[in-house]
């Protein structure tokens, strides 16, 4: 099974782009979510986060504080490099057991979808890696209505990430997202690719 990862800086419309897939009858891991998941539910991923941040981490009845503890991390990189010490290793050994499970039913290739692929260097663990791009401006119209936040506050966290132009060049695949029709496209370009790649036996197979 091929392990493909998908990524894009923040407004490109990766979960779009996911969506298409997943109508393709691709499963999709959706790393930001599964990480939500985890530090309600992982136990030793919670003890983790309240022995580095404090117990204020975690509300009275259970729930992780996430105001709390962006508060904490979005002001100091250090605070930041910590959660993600925390966190990124718990998702990692996550997604690899939920890849084994695809494999185990007969999937030709799975998608990870995640901002930070090349950060954390989990790119590393993928045999190809999608990019979904859009225009800044376009970027930045976007976050702004779905996160009803103003421009500077957008261009802040885009600053943040990996520039799309470096994403671009790392890429196996490049998805422009700026219309629908282009948008369904492309995927189903790269969807029969995949799914040829995933049916070729490697060079030197006895098979």
């Amino acid at each position: 099974m091929l392990k493909i990862g998908i990524t894009g800086g923040i407004g490109s419309g990766k979960s779009t782009v996911c969506r298409l897939f997943e109508k393709l009858e691709i499963p999709v891991y959706y790393a930001d979510d599964r990480a939500k998941l985890l530090m309600h539910e992982d136990a030793v991923l919670r003890q983790q986060l309240i022995e580095v941040f404090g117990s204020n981490v975690f509300r009275t009845d259970g729930t992780l504080d996430r105001g709390y503890l962006s508060g904490i991390v979005f002001k100091d990189p250090r605070q930041l490099t910590k959660l993600n010490d925390i966190v990124h290793p718990a998702v990692f050994e996550d997604a690899k057991a939920w890849q084994t499970l695809q494999a185990q039913k007969g999937c030709l290739y799975t998608l990870k979808e995640a901002a930070l692929l090349y950060e954390t260097g989990s790119y590393k663990s993928l045999d190809k890696i999608i990019v979904v791009t859009a225009p800044e401006s376009v970027r930045i119209q976007r976050v702004m209505a779905r996160d009803k936040i103003g421009k500077e506050a957008v261009l802040a966290r885009i600053n943040k990430q990996m520039p799309q132009a470096e994403k671009v060049k790392r890429a196996d695949y490049v998805v422009q997202n700026l219309a629908w029709e282009t948008l369904n496209i492309q995927v189903s370009e790269i969807d029969e690719h995949l799914r040829y790649l995933a049916k070729v036996p490697p060079k030197n197979s006895s098979n």
